[in-house]
Formats: structure tokens, sequence, C-alpha cells
């Protein structure tokens, strides 16, 4: 077997399922070739490989590289004047109905030029990478308007290209009523359904498509247009769901075949079941926990009950979760809710994956799939959601 990179003096986190903790490998070994894992198993085991470049790795732990599956990393200004609104005692549902909020980004974000807003995610960006992240997700939605939500798309896409990673663009286009619009809902969403989104797809910016369904911002019936419009154009489809609210948002993510539910806090009984039979992976968002104070947690003992996979992710974002760090989120995830080290490392890894619909190409380390790859300053993988700020990447193969 030939092989460009061999891992050894290592052991492996592989995430894969059906097996040890953590898919754990002690004393292994990682043969890349063409990118790919080409061989993974204990070093006792290891074939005769003829490899351009062996590295030891002296005793460290390799995950499959993070992927951070619900970020909005592309947007102007920041709205820590509303961090300080809500430690003095306004609600988030009060900053937005007051204009704040999502509103308040969108004029920045408009006035942005692509540079600009090029070179504010690349800084936010670099927090991402330097806790293991290979793979991130970006969403639109700080435009509103057909200019914007293009640009910001455009801006993701050179993301993918120059900044390391690999990236997958979500349009975003309900996620509030832009001002102008405010008299006239419904002319914006025509808008976002039947102009933005073909548009977007047209020019190949759009990998899926979302939206922010809550009684602060868009409707069941209205989400349904998007998805029914998404579906047409042969597009996957993910929802902020039930975060503020029970209002029904799983059960629609479910009845859609959505990627993901993002958020649920509120989510019922009734919608959990309804992901788990339509196989919607919940998308645990701690980071928006924690900035906005929430007490209803996600309902994980439901989830794990009914077998709903979960995810973890930043939720980048200026207003409610100005999270940069992944193993910052995998703390969260465990200490607010509840769950156990190698659940939130599965989510920020093959669940992750399967939340983006990459798992035939990602979030595991198995012969056959990308070698994007992690390797850790740990001495055992628990490590990584037990530290919180501590600086525990080695090195990133990619």
């Amino acid at each position: 077997m030939k092989a460009d990179r061999l891992l050894i003096d290592c052991h492996v986190a592989t995430m894969a399922e059906g097996g040890a903790p953590y898919g754990a490998i002690t004393d292994a070994a990682v043969a890349i070739a063409d990118g790919r894992i080409a061989w993974v198993g204990p070093r006792a085991d290891l074939p005769a490989i003829d490899a351009a470049h062996t590295e030891r790795l002296e005793g460290r732990w390799v995950t499959p590289g993070l992927i951070d599956c619900h970020t909005h990393l592309v947007f102007g200004g920041d709205r820590s004047g509303e961090f300080e609104q809500r430690l003095g005692g306004s609600t988030y549902e009060q900053i937005a109905r007051a204009g704040g909020g999502i509103v308040s980004s969108v004029k920045a974000t408009r006035e942005a030029s692509e540079d600009e807003l090029f070179a504010s995610a690349m800084s936010r960006l670099a927090g991402l990478k330097a806790t293991g992240v290979t793979t991130v997700e970006i969403k639109s939605g700080y435009g509103l308007d057909r200019e914007t939500e293009l640009k910001m798309l455009r801006v993701a896409r050179r993301i993918g290209r120059e900044g390391g990673v690999r990236v997958r663009t979500t349009y975003l286009g309900l996620h509030a009523v832009p001002p102008e619009h405010r008299d006239d809902r419904a002319a914006y969403v025509d808008l976002a359904i039947d102009d933005i989104l073909p548009a977007a797809h047209a020019e190949g910016l759009v990998d899926a498509v979302d939206a922010y369904c809550e009684p602060i911002a868009f409707s069941i019936q209205e989400v349904s247009r998007l998805f029914d419009k998404a579906c047409d154009l042969g597009l996957p489809v993910k929802l902020h769901a039930d975060q503020l609210s029970n209002g029904g948002g799983a059960a629609l993510a479910a009845r859609h075949r959505a990627l993901s539910a993002d958020h649920i806090e509120h989510a019922s009984e009734e919608g959990v079941v309804a992901m788990a039979a339509a196989g919607v992976v919940a998308v645990l968002l701690p980071g928006a926990y924690l900035m906005l104070r929430e007490t209803q947690a996600p309902p994980v003992d439901l989830l794990r009950r009914h077998g709903v996979r979960m995810a973890v992710a930043t939720d980048c974002n200026p207003g409610t979760s100005p999270v940069a760090s992944m193993t910052a989120a995998l703390n969260l995830a465990c200490v607010q809710f509840r769950l156990t080290p190698e659940e939130a490392l599965a989510g920020a890894a093959r669940e992750a994956a399967r939340a983006l619909g990459l798992l035939d190409q990602i979030g595991t380390i198995e012969p056959g799939k990308v070698a994007d790859l992690a390797v850790w300053n740990v001495t055992r993988p628990a490590e990584l959601a037990y530290w919180l700020g501590k600086p525990l990447l080695h090195a990133v193969y990619r």
C-alpha cells in the first residue's frame, strides 16, 4: 500500500459507531492517500505501507476535523450594546420588537463591502480553526434584500476558497422582516422566496435553505412556502425551530424532511417523535442558551429516548451567540444540557456531518473518507469538552 502520509504513535477517536467509546483505537496508525483515509487501526496490525512521509505524534489523540454546522459567520458591525441591554434586564424578544436584534445587523451588513465582510468573518473563523474546525456552515440572513443576501453568500463561498476550511452555504432569507417591508411583510416573503432564492441558486451560491420559525419571525405557512420552493430547486432544508416557544417548528422540519431542526429548546414530545421518524438531526446551540440566559434547555432526555441524533454548534453570530470556539461549545453543551463528553464530540463530528448531509465524506475517521483530522494535546478525548479556554490543538490535516 502506498500513502502520502502515515501517522503513528497516536491514539485515534474515530467517532465511528458500534465499537468502543469514541470509536477509540489506542496505539493506532492512520494512513492517508490522495487526501483520503487509506487505513486506520491498531499499529500492531499495520500492513506494509510505502509512505512518503511518516509522522510520530508522541501519544497525542487524533479526531475527525470538527464541524461547526450552524453559524452566522458573515455579518457587519457588532451588537455588544444589546449585550449590555440584556444584562440590564431586556429580553431578546423585547429588543427585537423595538427594532434591534437581527435588523440592527442588517444595516451594518448592507453598508459593508464584500472585502470588509470577508475580513471580519476571517477574524472569527480564526477562533474556530484554532479549536479544530475544518468544516463550517455559513448562513446569509443579515441582508434581507437581493443585493446583500447574494453579497453575503459570495463572501461565504470566498471563505471556502481562501479560508482553509470546507464551507457549506445556507440561504436564510426568512430570518427577519426588513425595515422597509415592516408594513408589508407579504411582499418581503414573496421577494425572499420568488426572487432572491432563485437568483442565489442560479449563481451557485446555495447548498441549503433555512428559516426562522417563531411568532416574532415567520409563520409555519410562510416557511412551508419557502421549503416548497427549495424542494422545487432540489435544495435541502433546515430550520431554526422552537427556540423561544413551542410553535410546531420541530414537526414542520419533520414534514419537510429537513436535515436538521436547530435550537429546539421548546420542542414538544410530539415534535421530537416526528423528528425521529423523519431522521431530522437536532442541532443544539448552547452559546445562544448561555447568552440569552435561558432557563428551558432542549429536551435532551426526549431526544435520547426517541433516538434523535444530536449535533452541537457554536451559532456564532453578533447578537445571541458571539462564540468563536468549538471546544467552548462542547463544554457548554455538557455543562448546560448534560450531554456526555462523547455525545458532545460526536455532535461536533459525526452528527454535525449528518446535519449537513456530508456523513458519507467527513465526520468519522474511516477508510475512504476525506482526511480532515485534528490532533490534540490531550490524554483522553473527554478533555476536549472538559477544558474551557485552554489551547488544546496541536495540528490539523485537511
